[in-house]
């Protein structure tokens, strides 16, 4: 047997990890029942404090499963299964959760942390979403919409797989960010911009085979219809009070969700072949972040750039590439960084300019921000440079 042939996946027994994520209001549940109002602030200090530190300790590895052995770990039902797994726990959290608010008298810190702590799930449930909607599999997809529902996100399902994928690292696509855009001017564009073009694509496709959007064929409407559902059974159970938890959670939720998306591509650009059309995505097209600890809890997002070269490989194949821009921190810290814009620019711009050797028309770039982007690499002062 050779070597390859031996190979096992070394954070095979970790991946499980991953679960303790929807279960963190359970936990916050458990400590408020005890006493311990700050257990609401469980979830937000594990992902934004304990995440990113851990992992500083363990680091980074680029190590990548041998080619041969890929379709044994592709058919492998361990790791799928982790994925489904993380529905019921999320569903759970989300009712505890509904009756807490609508039977507990919260205060106001306490009760942003609940809100804050649901939220995370449900957008971090985004995540697994997305690895479930990539699939070829019809029950795959289907638990995709399911864990879009308590987000509100359905949406996402048609214009992630058919819009983003398509228009990745270009002008034209909502969910890439543009160098010198910060994040308070990127959310409404995405938000706003990914729905237009889901209802768009999904629109489209119904009038290609002829019949009207209005039908519970369209993905997009019938996405939404579980978040109808959902929020209707919710409302039935605990009273009109619990809609308030349900959009603040949905908003933390969706809006994680963009942050993410901020970071992925920011600055990126494919360029235009002779043809006029933007060159085939590949590795240096995605920020990459090999850290350990947030690829294990974010079933490795952060190896986006083979994602988005090979969206239909499963999380636990996903490789890292040594032509892929690598973010200075795993996703947890960089989404802190991003939610303020001058330490953004400072830690990001001049890695997207490193990456393009200071050349401006390479990059995906913010109109506004070009006569600030131009004095950085001349030396010059803005004024002069406009």
């Amino acid at each position: 047997m050779s070597d390859a042939a031996a190979w096992r996946d070394p954070r095979k027994y970790l991946w499980p990890l991953a679960l303790v994520v929807p279960t963190l209001p359970l936990h916050g549940w458990l400590l408020w029942r005890a006493g311990h109002d700050w257990g609401w602030w469980l979830a937000p200090a594990a992902v934004f404090v304990f995440i990113p530190t851990v992992d500083l300790l363990f680091g980074d590895t680029t190590e990548n499963p041998p080619e041969q052995d890929v379709p044994r770990l592709q058919r492998a039902r361990y790791y799928r299964a982790l994925t489904y797994l993380y529905l019921p726990l999320q569903y759970v959290s989300l009712v505890v959760c509904c009756h807490v608010w609508t039977h507990a008298d919260l205060g106001p810190v306490t009760a942003l942390g609940l809100v804050l702590s649901i939220g995370i799930v449900s957008g971090i449930a985004i995540n697994t979403a997305h690895e479930l909607g990539h699939k070829r599999e019809r029950l795959e997809r289907r638990l995709s919409k399911i864990a879009l529902a308590p987000s509100g996100y359905g949406h996402f399902y048609v214009e992630h797989n058919r819009g983003h994928h398509v228009r990745v690292a270009t002008p034209q696509d909502p969910a890439s960010a543009r160098l010198g855009e910060s994040l308070w001017a990127f959310l409404p564009r995405t938000v706003l911009g990914s729905l237009r073009s889901a209802w768009h694509l999904e629109a489209e496709r119904h009038r290609l085979r002829g019949r009207s959007p209005w039908t519970v064929r369209n993905d997009v409407l019938n996405a939404w219809a579980l978040t109808v559902l959902l929020y209707a059974a919710l409302v039935a159970v605990f009273g009109p009070r619990v809609l308030v938890l349900l959009a603040a959670q949905a908003v933390v939720g969706f809006g994680l969700l963009e942050v993410v998306n901020y970071l992925e591509h920011y600055g990126l650009a494919r360029p235009l072949n002779q043809a006029g059309r933007h060159d085939k995505v590949d590795p240096r097209h995605s920020w990459n972040s090999d850290r350990i600890v947030t690829n294990i809890f974010l079933f490795q997002l952060q190896r986006h750039s083979d994602h988005h070269a090979n969206p239909l490989r499963r999380y636990q194949v996903l490789r890292s590439f040594d032509s892929s821009p690598q973010l200075p921190a795993g996703y947890a810290t960089m989404v802190l960084a991003a939610l303020v814009p001058p330490l953004w620019r400072h830690l990001m711009d001049r890695r997207v300019l490193a990456h393009y050797a200071g050349d401006l028309s390479l990059a995906n770039v913010h109109p506004p921000a070009l006569p600030r982007l131009r004095a950085r690499l001349t030396g010059a002062p803005r004024a002069a440079a406009r």
